[in-house]
């Protein structure tokens, strides 16, 4: 995997390699070449809707992307600067180890910018070889046939009669939090999320969160990270939501996740050591692949085992108004959709390649993402918004929960350096 990532960094910096014994200098270069980057991801965010996730560096460097719009051509020459001047940059052995990374990282992003560019020209890719150069992991499509043994399972597990879908549907109605207590049980869970992180994480006292309610997106929830330790978090109620995504989403956008993820970063590297590269987040970049992988992996560190069931049908299933006798069941459901996450990829290639039709995909969505067809629709649309992006939610979890838990019993040490850290995909393999 690293030698293919490293092939990558490669073709970009081929045509512009510096001249035999040029090497520069580490320190201010790497900080000149960061604030290049900044400009560079500005830039791109400002030819496609979306790309900057978050920003929180000086104003003026975001107006001065507003008031010149480069074309792709010229901002991928611009990339191409960049790695030659980051591939000139000399870290030598005596230098910390952060040093290193840094260049790592750097290089990485840009490389993938460089792909994103590449995709906004209409370069075509396939699904895995966007991942890789987007994401800095190449995933596997299984045959969908593979997950049958799972669905199998989950067969055995619903109550009732009828097909996989329709008791899947029938169990859900009965967990489907009633609108007007969709904000007491949403806030109850993010602030639950909140009290189990901070038992391990000291958050910064001037932290907090707005919570909004929102319709017609393609995602369940967003995390909009505005600097100084506040966020927006935005929950899509296009659709009911059913209980056990209370917890799911508040642990995701909020504790440990994208909330703790972003602030940690703005302390580590904005504030304290002044790396500017980490004001901007760019989407379609290796970041993203540890921010989703960490989040969800966040809900099984501040829930582990059966303390969610537990905390669930004591706190929030009373506090929605349902019966509690469901969360056995739905801890099962859970385990399952888990092990089917990543029968999304091969969905995902055949349509995004065009080798399957829309509703063939929606039956695929329907029978191995366990969807409704109202939600298989909308999941198209996420798909065809973030296609390679939906990696980052499976396989990434699990490289994020292989890597931390092999570090050692301090689960929650070890997260939290993850999360403050320029680690990039790679590095957990």
């Amino acid at each position: 995997m690293r030698v293919l990532i490293l092939s990558t960094l490669a073709l970009i910096a081929a045509s512009c390699a510096p001249a035999p014994g040029a090497v520069s200098p580490v320190g201010d270069d790497l900080n000149a070449i960061a604030e290049d980057y900044v400009r560079l991801i500005l830039d791109v965010g400002e030819i496609e809707e979306g790309y900057v996730d978050a920003y929180y560096g000086p104003a003026e460097w975001q107006a001065e992307a507003k008031a010149v719009k480069e074309t792709p051509a010229e901002l991928k020459v611009r990339a191409e600067d960049l790695t030659r001047r980051l591939e000139a940059v000399d870290v030598p052995a005596s230098a910390p180890a952060e040093v290193g990374r840094r260049k790592a990282y750097l290089l990485a992003h840009v490389s993938a910018a460089h792909a994103r560019l590449r995709m906004i020209e209409g370069e075509k890719f396939s699904f895995a070889d966007e991942a890789e150069a987007l994401f800095g992991v190449r995933p596997e499509t299984r045959p969908l046939s593979s997950f049958d043994p799972v669905l199998a399972r989950l067969d055995a597990l619903l109550p009732g009669e009828g097909s996989i879908n329709e008791r899947l549907a029938a169990f859900r109605v009965g967990a489907a939090v009633p609108r007007d207590r969709q904000e007491a049980v949403m806030r109850a869970a993010i602030d639950e999320c909140k009290a189990r992180t901070e038992q391990h994480i000291d958050l910064p006292e001037n932290e907090t969160f707005t919570l909004e309610f929102v319709t017609d997106k393609p995602w369940s929830g967003y995390n909009w990270y505005q600097g100084n330790s506040q966020s927006l978090i935005q929950i899509n109620v296009d659709q009911p939501i059913s209980i056990e995504r209370a917890v799911d989403l508040g642990c995701h956008e909020g504790y440990p996740g994208h909330h703790v993820y972003n602030m940690l970063l703005e302390k580590t590297f904005v504030r304290e050591k002044g790396w500017v590269e980490m004001s901007v987040y760019p989407l379609y970049s290796p970041m993203s692949l540890i921010a989703e992988g960490s989040a969800n992996y966040g809900i099984d560190l501040a829930f582990p085992g059966a303390t969610r069931g537990e905390w669930e049908r004591r706190v929030l299933y009373p506090l929605a108004g349902l019966n509690p006798a469901g969360v056995d069941v739905q801890e099962g459901i859970l385990s399952v959709m888990r092990e089917l996450a990543r029968a999304e990829y091969t969905i995902a290639d055949d349509w995004l390649s065009g080798r399957a039709d829309r509703e063939t995909t929606i039956q695929n969505l329907m029978k191995y993402g366990l969807h409704s067809r109202a939600s298989a629709e909308r999941r198209i649309r996420f798909i065809d918004a973030y296609r390679s992006y939906i990696i980052n939610y499976s396989l990434g979890r699990d490289m994020v929960q292989d890597w931390v838990e092999a570090q050692g019993p301090d689960h929650w040490g070890t997260m939290e350096m993850l999360l403050g850290s320029q680690i990039l995909p790679v590095d957990l393999l």
